[in-house]
């Protein structure tokens, strides 16, 4: 019996022969118990649990989903280095074929899901209650157990490097290459139980912020005097509401075809791979379009407030994010123009592809004539935003490029659309995420970043960026395809794909760089502390003391245009009179450690079913109903901070500014 548990542990269960694995199972194992002997040394357990693990508090959550979005770069781009440096010069050995599958699979699913989902979530949890003059979001326990069943859908997904093996059939899991016949081994099943639990999260989290912007604005804010950012997250939470289901729905079938042997993605017994390839599509292109539309309202309000100027063509921004929401399920099909869906299906889907291209376009001129004869400031944030042009417009145009059904079949699966994508992906969603992480990080915070870092950050990461992806167009329009794990001496690929490797690691480097400038700006934050509006800002986030206290609002807000506080700014500096405020108790949801519980059982129990072992998922979905159980019955829910309170916090929060 001992025997047979080791041969499994050691066949099976871990994943052994491969020294950077090793590498990893040993650099996780003491990490895992550094933070442990950490947190026991300086007695930081129960804070832990009381400040961050059972937290409601939409702010905090926002901060855990930023802080897992870099841990997940941090994964995702050290895939990425792997690859470039396997591609750096023909006939490397560094990753055997089936490694390089099984990263490349990794790096695509963490960076989209992973990575660029949780950054948008945070920044969706810091900003949207505190524009729309909200104390919180609409339901404060369903926004803690988005986060957790993200993380630990999240989780689920990464130890499957150290533990089973990685999913290698792409970041997409195409059937058959996802069946059982061609992926025996566990790994897919991580993929798709890490993604549906993580779904879970996304989806409730997209509930959760239509309802509030729905429900919880400000008393005088009309639709059509919300902030931009929110018109972005509003608009995204349409996607999300109507794309999420369609994946989880994908997985799910897929599962069944590898749990229960049905042939819904097989070609045996009526089953189809094109079926699967047509959903998971309709679910991602619109996932573009979900961490995309964010960035734009980003820019939107980044570009207004450091060119001093009110935004322009606010209603032609709001039309643009909703025609860009609704048009981005009628584009799936380019994905697969080479797949024989015939002329007229082509041509459809070709121009609804251009079509797209329209609002997004306009949304550029409306930031460039915003810039036009302001005032200019060449913060981090405005510096980010300004990179992103040349970015997106490079992106946009090879986008149309490749919505032309027949150039397609010249440009389909090969580097020429690899470049692509990471040109709209990183020039458009990862430096607005940034230009947002800058951008609001005083007011959560109550100190800014050192410049200094942030400056060889910006430069090495946009150097680096261009160096990793110009060389790729070319690469593709020579015949290098995706999915290579390796190319002769005789393509002549090699000094190209060199410069790619190089600049791969300038990015890198440039997230190092971050890293520093955080670790600077935490050890010298009494140095570099600020008040509530060191922008000059035009939002009503900007009007409340920073770091911004539980309660958000001691006085609700009323809203009389978009950019209220800029003009109470403006009555204030005419001297006009003000009513000093009259402070009242606060309505406020208590913490709650259920969250947390419940995503653990959705762990166990998506370990149980990745492992087909009954004894575990069952204990696992036993425990998920158990928390729903004790929910219903949790009657204690909320209390008041008293009125007293308040006005002690905000003397000594706008006292200490």
């Amino acid at each position: 019996m001992l025997s047979e548990f080791w041969e499994f542990l050691t066949t099976e269960f871990l994943v052994t022969g491969d020294p950077l694995i090793l590498g990893a199972q040993v650099s996780i194992g003491l990490a895992s118990i550094a933070i442990i002997v950490g947190l026991t040394y300086f007695k930081k357990w129960k804070w832990l649990w009381k400040n961050w693990l059972t937290t409601v508090d939409h702010k905090k959550i926002g901060i855990m989903y930023i802080l897992a979005a870099i841990l997940m770069m941090f994964r995702g781009g050290v895939d990425a280095l792997m690859m470039r440096f396997q591609l750096a010069m023909p006939n490397m050995e560094f990753l055997h074929a089936d490694h390089y599958n099984a990263v490349f699979t990794t790096h695509g699913t963490i960076m989209i899901l992973f990575m660029a989902m949780p950054f948008m979530f945070g920044l969706f949890n810091i900003v949207t209650p505190l524009q729309i003059g909200a104390r919180d979001v609409a339901f404060p326990y369903l926004n803690a157990l988005s986060f957790w069943l993200f993380f630990l859908g999240a989780m689920l997904f990464n130890v499957s490097f150290v533990i089973g093996g990685s999913p290698a059939a792409g970041w997409l899991s195409y059937p058959p290459l996802s069946g059982l016949q061609f992926s025996p081994g566990v790994g897919q099943n991580f993929y798709i139980w890490g993604i549906q639990i993580s779904g879970i999260g996304s989806l409730a989290t997209g509930i959760n912020f239509l309802v509030t912007i729905i429900k919880m604005r400000a008393p005088g804010m009309t639709w059509m005097k919300m902030p931009m950012f929110t018109w972005s997250v509003f608009a995204t939470n349409i996607i999300i509401l109507f794309a999420f289901p369609i994946l989880t729905v994908t997985l799910f079938l897929l599962f069944m075809d590898r749990f229960a042997g049905t042939h819904f993605f097989t070609l045996d017994l009526g089953g189809n791979p094109m079926m699967y390839i047509n959903l998971i599509w309709m679910w991602g292109h619109p996932e573009v379009y979900i961490v995309v539309l964010p960035a734009f309202g980003i820019f939107s309000e980044v570009v207004a407030t450091f060119s001093r100027k009110k935004l322009f063509g606010y209603k032609s921004m709001v039309f643009a994010m909703l025609i860009i929401s609704v048009l981005s399920f009628f584009t799936w099909v380019h994905h697969f123009f080479t797949m024989g869906s015939g002329a007229d299906v082509n041509a459809f889907f070709a121009i609804t592809t251009m079509l797209i291209a329209i609002p997004t376009g306009v949304k550029v001129f409306n930031w460039l004539f915003t810039m036009y004869r302001g005032r200019i400031r060449f913060t981090l944030p405005m510096m980010w935003t300004i990179a992103f042009f040349p970015c997106f417009i490079i992106g946009g145009m090879t986008g149309v490029m490749l919505s032309v059904a027949p150039a397609d079949f010249q440009f389909h699966n090969s580097y020429f659309l690899i470049a692509h994508f990471h040109q709209v992906l990183i020039g458009g969603v990862v430096f607005g995420y940034f230009a947002g992480m800058y951008y609001w990080w005083p007011k959560l915070f109550g100190f800014t970043l050192p410049d200094r870092w942030g400056h060889w950050a910006f430069w090495t990461w946009n150097i680096g960026f261009y160096l990793t992806f110009m060389p790729q167009y070319a690469l593709g329009l020579m015949g290098m395809t995706r999915r290579l794990s390796t190319y002769g001496w005789d393509t002549g690929w090699m000094p190209l794909n060199l410069v790619s490797s190089v600049g791969a690691f300038l990015m890198g480097a440039g997230f190092l760089f971050q890293l520093l400038q955080i670790a600077d700006g935490i050890r010298k934050h009494k140095e570099n502390k600020v008040g509530a509006d060191p922008w000059d800002a035009r939002t009503l986030e900007w009007s409340i003391p920073s770091p911004v206290p539980e309660y958000n609002f001691a006085i609700v807000p009323k809203v009389d245009s978009v950019d209220q506080f800029w003009e109470d700014k403006q009555r204030r500096a005419n001297q006009q009179a003000e009513t000093p405020p009259a402070y009242e108790p606060i309505h406020m949801p208590k913490n709650t450690g259920i969250p947390i519980v419940m995503a653990v059982f959705f762990f166990i129990a998506g370990f149980g079913f990745v492992w087909g072992w009954s004894w575990m998922y069952i204990p696992g979905l036993i425990g998920v109903a158990a928390c729903l159980v004790a929910r219903s019955f949790q009657y204690d829910t909320d209390y008041y901070i008293p009125a007293e309170e308040v006005n002690r916090t905000e003397t000594a929060l706008r006292g200490s500014v």
